[in-house]
């Protein structure tokens, strides 16, 4: 077992004692069988000297057990790591950025507090995963369902807090952006309610975001300055009817036209639900995968050959039926202009879902949690296979033709350039209705291929950051390359950062180096 650094064996054992104390011996880890499950099971230092491990984790069952442990460890400087379930696998699952942490294992906390119907929006606990909640809402008859992503069995509050998306219709895929209220454990072990949960007695917590004063809740998105014990999500009606449609285009150079329309009626709200985009012409020996954009006369010319359009978009509609139909027709009539252009309704239902229908849907579109996406990495796709898993490259490029056609000609490029394999998404996500995401598997291993890998994919990013593509999320070897990245006015992003985390978690005992953020007392040395 490794001591947290800067922490004598005296106050960690000290340390571990009142943790035991406070939650009982039997929620206290230290022993490395136990330990090994905080482990990132997809770490690109699997093995080495610089892997993340825990030196030990304990399981709050409560808020007042969090607030002891944090008061403990904020006593003795004991750096720790808060996880809800540990499930965010790609990005670092549950272990800890800073060697040696403790991690504050939050899935104990499991508690749905709150479904309000009247208002569509639920509170909990961040134990609570998204199997938990559409069990929920299905038992207690709901007339609501939630955003959930691919897979589902990770923690609601988890997920936002890492930015996740899902499927659903705008305004709730963003899980983030469905945040009303926080509830979180400062350093000092003080309790912080965000917006209206500030007003005691408030009724109106996850009505208003707000409250009076700054909106803080964005300092605990991918944070490292509080332990968040309960939040507040916005939830979506259950439609009565979904509508599933593609617009197909048959040249390369429509994709700028087709990208642009598409936007307008996003943001007009023509339609609700997760867009996609593709080349069927350059998926056609994978449909998930994307072969590299040729040059417009190649690429004319295979569609041509094969018939298969050159790009398609695919609006998705929830909403009562008459409604969305209508809306299918007119999003028809802003595209019917464009030669050859081709109109297809790939799907229709009405809600409830039958059984029958449960086994044809993509579960998440209807906010139903599935763990189904890992077929996908069982199907033998790319050279990859087999491996020990997979890191996530998500760099967030612009919303139009060009951006899909340079981000994938110099990702594919630069990849094979440095002989770098990855599974890259065709040709972009749409989760957040502002931006496209370039979302790249990169393949990884439990030996000596993850030193090159580590090499390649700190390249890559840095040649996204010269074309103006940062990463939103990645994972923890990468976090400090990621926020170098973001390097306006000095790096100042990072130097504000390194303030409020110096202001509010004097000690530096929280999530420590998360995104890129370190306290004072580990800062000496780093690279500026």
């Amino acid at each position: 077992m490794a001591l947290p650094p800067g922490v004598t064996e005296t106050d960690f054992v000290d340390g571990l004692a009142a943790m035991r104390s406070a939650v009982g011996s039997e929620w206290v880890f230290d022993q490395p069988a136990d330990l090994n499950t905080y482990r990132d099971f997809y770490s690109v230092l699997w093995g080495e000297p610089e892997e993340k491990m825990a030196s030990a984790a304990v399981a709050p069952a409560n808020v007042e057990e969090v607030q002891q442990v944090v008061r403990i460890a904020n006593e003795r400087r004991i750096p720790i790591y808060p996880i809800s379930t540990g499930r965010n696998l790609g990005y670092g699952g549950s272990a800890p950025v800073l060697n040696g942490s403790v991690v504050v294992d939050l899935k104990r906390m499991n508690r749905i507090i709150e479904v309000n119907e009247a208002n569509c929006s639920c509170l909990v606990e961040p134990g609570v995963s998204f199997f938990d909640m559409y069990r929920h809402l299905e038992e207690s008859g709901s007339k609501l369902m939630m955003s959930v992503p691919d897979p589902g069995w990770g923690s609601l509050v988890g997920n936002a807090l890492d930015s996740g998306g899902g499927y659903t219709a705008a305004g709730y895929r963003g899980h983030f952006e469905a945040v009303c209220g926080i509830e979180a454990v400062m350093a000092d072990g003080e309790l912080l309610r965000t917006g209206m949960g500030a007003l005691p007695g408030s009724e109106t917590w996850q009505q208003y975001r707000m409250g009076i004063g700054p909106c803080l809740d964005g300092l605990f998105r991918q944070s490292t300055l509080g332990v968040v014990t309960k939040m507040g999500f916005w939830m979506f009606p259950k439609p009565e009817a979904y509508l599933s449609a593609s617009v197909e285009v048959m040249r390369f150079e429509d994709l700028e036209e087709l990208v642009e329309i598409a936007n307008e009626l996003e943001y007009a709200n023509l339609f609700n639900g997760m867009p996609g985009f593709s080349s069927p012409v350059l998926t056609r020996a994978n449909p998930i995968v994307m072969a590299m954009v040729p040059e417009p006369e190649e690429m004319n010319r295979l569609v041509g050959e094969t018939g298969l359009a050159a790009w398609s978009f695919s609006p998705n509609f929830y909403g009562p039926e008459k409604v969305i139909r209508a809306q299918w027709e007119y999003v028809q009539s802003r595209f019917a202009h464009i030669p050859g252009v081709r109109f297809n309704e790939t799907g229709s239902l009405r809600l409830p879902i039958s059984a029958d229908e449960m086994e044809r849907i993509h579960k998440p579109r209807f906010g139903i949690p599935s763990l189904e996406i890992f077929n996908v990495g069982s199907r033998g796709y790319g050279d990859f296979n087999p491996s020990d898993g997979h890191i996530w490259f998500s760099a967030v490029i612009p919303r139009s033709g060009k951006g899909i056609v340079e981000a994938n000609r110099v990702m594919r490029r630069e990849c094979e350039r440095l002989g770098l394999n990855l599974f890259m998404f065709a040709p972009a996500v749409t989760c957040w209705t502002r931006s496209f995401v370039l979302f790249a598997a990169v393949p990884v291993y439990k030996d000596e291929r993850n030193a090159h890998l580590r090499e390649a994919v700190s390249e890559i990013i840095g040649i996204c950051a010269e074309h103006g593509w940062g990463e939103y999320r990645c994972p923890p070897a990468f976090m400090d390359s990621v926020m170098d990245a973001y390097s306006f006015g000095d790096h100042k992003l990072r130097r504000v950062n390194e303030q409020i985390k110096d202001a509010l978690d004097p000690n530096g005992i929280l999530s420590v180096g998360r995104y890129g953020v370190w306290p004072e007392r580990f800062r000496a040395g780093r690279d500026a």
